[in-house]
């Protein structure tokens, strides 16, 4: 019996992303790469906490002059849990939804907030199908958000920095692969995983 993917190793695991048994070398080269990996397997999981993160800069990231502080966070935690659970409802109710869907997603409610928050009416819709879908549930769920009878009023200015801490802990848990759904799986896991720490200069988002 053989490995399933490279048809020359003796198999070490049972892989459910393939359907059948695989080789340990094969489980690491393909992983979230040509397999799609379920969320729960335990091979996954476990690489998941010891892998190196591409992680974020200055130079490479989007929305570079807003910042979230922890007090921002801290004041809106309600807030905080509503936005995790709506943006994981929007990503797990679209079929074949990647990290990279839901961050295209978010980028682009993103850049419709903010130029409509400068005079502007512009909705950014992603081209990636699945994105969209994504983008389209999201603000579903931000319009029942903000319609809950005994809830404040929302600000365009929590919106946004909530969609921003989001957006930074999304490309925080990027590892590079291109089926990577750390973000998906960190946010159905209660925001428990705390990914490494954004090690930029503060600057408060304020309402």
């Amino acid at each position: 019996m053989k490995c399933v993917i490279c048809n020359e190793r003796k198999p070490r695991r049972r892989c459910p992303g393939v359907g059948g048994d695989i080789c340990s070398i094969c489980c690491g080269n393909e992983r979230e790469r040509s397999i799609l990996c379920p969320s729960d397997c335990e091979y996954l999981r476990e690489a998941r906490r010891h892998e190196r993160r591409v992680g974020i800069t200055l130079e490479n990231l989007p929305n570079s002059d807003l910042q979230v502080t922890e007090e921002f966070l801290y004041e809106h935690r309600e807030l905080m849990a509503l936005f995790g659970a709506a943006i994981l409802a929007a990503a797990q109710g679209v079929e074949g939804a990647l990290d990279s869907d839901a961050l295209e997603a978010i980028d682009g409610l993103l850049q419709s907030l903010r130029t409509l928050q400068n005079g502007l009416y512009y909705e950014r819709l992603p081209d990636n199908p699945i994105a969209r879908a994504i983008q389209r549930d999201m603000r579903a769920a931000l319009k029942s958000i903000e319609a809950r009878p005994d809830a404040p009023p929302i600000l365009s200015a929590h919106v946004i920095g909530m969609l921003v801490f989001f957006q930074r802990v999304g490309l925080n848990c990027n590892n590079g692969r291109p089926k990577c759904r750390a973000f998906i799986d960190f946010l159905r896991d209660g925001l428990a995983l705390e990914p490494p720490p954004l090690e930029l200069p503060p600057l408060i988002v304020t309402p």
